[in-house]
């Protein structure tokens, strides 16, 4: 059987990015709670928050040393699985990474270390300091790579000048039409997956009995961000819709399940299809009537525009788009459906109690990065054969690499990342089983980093005992 290149590098692309994606949607949630966290501990004085913040800070540590690694590994993609795009998007997209490395991963790489080791070691301002440093790092860093795959998707601000692509307008390439809905809905997504992961931590530990302080704290935390955030995400979603049925037709009329130009007045609102793509129709198809009129198009006999609206050949597959779309929004539906929940549950004063709600938010404690996912497969897929929408089709950005090179190199992928994601589930595991550590009443800090070059400190017992002891090995 021969391979093709083409869908080869695309899967290697996939599953490298899918991977990838996990650990920064954590880290970009977590260090923003942790931030509130140790705001909260400075402000009460609380011990409880100090264990939150303790517990939390192990597994965010492991997430983005996972995510620095293997995002390092997608820059290096670009040139070696697809250099074309490399060569002709590189004056838009390579300042734009750079200018990522340059400002969000200096200052979290410059404040990490303090963050990590230095809640003892430095004064408790000066530490959360770190932790606020490190959170708008990945804030900075959020912002730049969905600038990047943005344009990616709605480019602006460049001509093309024999075959590459002169920037006109830094500014349009940078605040291109998706950006400014695409990035609130991605930093909502990762505040809504660290949301639910401390809720569903916290509702596990009060299903077992254990740690009940923590767990309430916890869960009553979770469940309260994630309340406010799926609210304001499906309103910031309802709008990025908008912008991309205007700039990507053919990917919103994928998600939707829809094939004639016109659908039917009032059209349903499709949950299940079995999509034929060669003779552009649905072989079934299940919803629910009047649904896909009033969520749609806001009134109640509107039509629906369907894919036969887009040439055969840059049409994306819809069952991808279609099932990666409904995973999504069924998630947010359900996390929505809990959030309302909760709030009658914290009103009638059995938040804590109610078992069966407890197993929901700990079934729910994977859902945020599961639809972010999701998302990020509606995105992509929908936006073939296109990587730079309009202007570069996919299977023109391939590199001249072999077939059996890049299958070789996509096995030797899944292989490795097989090793992080085991650690990485084993550790978090074995945290979450261990429960959080007894924490302090107050931080044993030095008060501040001159302290730590005073002559009395220099010049300790164990600082000298440890100096004669290099010195004379």
């Amino acid at each position: 059987m021969k391979l093709d290149p083409s869908i080869i590098a695309r899967i290697q692309f996939a599953f490298t990015v899918s991977f990838h994606i996990i650990f920064p949607t954590m880290s970009i949630g977590l260090a923003s709670f942790l931030a509130v966290i140790e705001a909260l501990w400075l402000k009460t004085k609380k011990p409880v928050y100090l264990e939150i913040y303790k517990f939390w800070l192990s597994i965010f540590a492991m997430g983005f040393g996972i995510g620095v690694v293997t995002g390092i590994v997608l820059s290096f993609e670009f040139g070696l699985g697809f250099a074309r795009f490399a060569q002709m998007a590189g004056p838009a997209i390579g300042p734009l990474i750079a200018l990522e490395v340059l400002t969000a991963f200096f200052l979290e790489a410059g404040f990490l270390g303090i963050m990590l080791f230095g809640l003892h070691r430095v004064g408790p301002k000066l530490h959360f300091f770190a932790t606020c440093m490190v959170a708008i790092g990945t804030l900075l860093s959020a912002s730049w790579i969905l600038s990047a795959n943005s344009w990616m998707q709605t480019p602006a601000g460049v001509a093309i000048h024999d075959g590459h692509l002169t920037v006109l307008s830094w500014r349009h390439v940078l605040v291109n039409p998706s950006w400014l809905y695409r990035l609130p809905h991605m930093l909502t997504a990762a505040y809504l997956t660290a949301s639910f992961m401390v809720a569903g931590v916290g509702a596990w530990y009060l299903l077992k009995g254990k740690h009940q302080h923590f767990a309430r704290r916890t869960l009553a935390l979770g469940t309260a961000f994630g309340t406010v955030l799926i609210a304001g995400q499906v309103f910031i979603g309802d709008i990025l819709y908008g912008t991309m049925l205007k700039y990507q037709p053919s990917k919103m009329q994928a998600a939707e399940g829809f094939w004639e130009k016109q659908s039917q007045s009032p059209a349903p609102y499709y949950w299940f299809i079995v999509p034929d793509q060669n003779n552009q129709r649905n072989r079934f198809q299940l919803g629910i009537p009047y649904l896909g009129s009033i969520w749609l198009t806001h009134s109640l006999g509107g039509r629906v525009e369907g894919l036969r609206n887009t040439p055969r050949d840059l049409q994306p597959r819809m069952g991808m788009v279609f099932y990666a779309f409904r995973i999504m929004y069924g998630l947010a539906m359900v996390m929505f459906a809990v959030g309302v929940a909760s709030l009658w549950l914290r009103f009638r004063g059995k938040l804590f109690s109610s078992r069966w709600f407890l197993w929901i938010l700990v079934f729910m404690t994977p859902s945020g990065i599961i639809a972010t996912l999701a998302g990020w497969y509606v995105a992509e897929t929908g936006r073939q054969p296109w990587v730079i929408y309009g202007i570069l089709r996919t299977v023109d950005a391939i590199s001249p690499v072999p077939a059996q090179a890049l299958l070789s190199t996509l096995i030797a992928f899944v292989c490795v990342y097989a090793v992080f994601i085991t650690a990485f589930l084993v550790f978090a595991f074995r945290i979450i089983r261990r429960g959080p550590a007894e924490a302090p009443p107050h931080a044993e800090a030095s008060g501040s980093v001159k302290n730590a070059f005073r002559p009395y400190v220099l010049d300790s017992p164990e600082r000298l005992v440890n100096s004669n002891i290099t010195q004379r090995s």
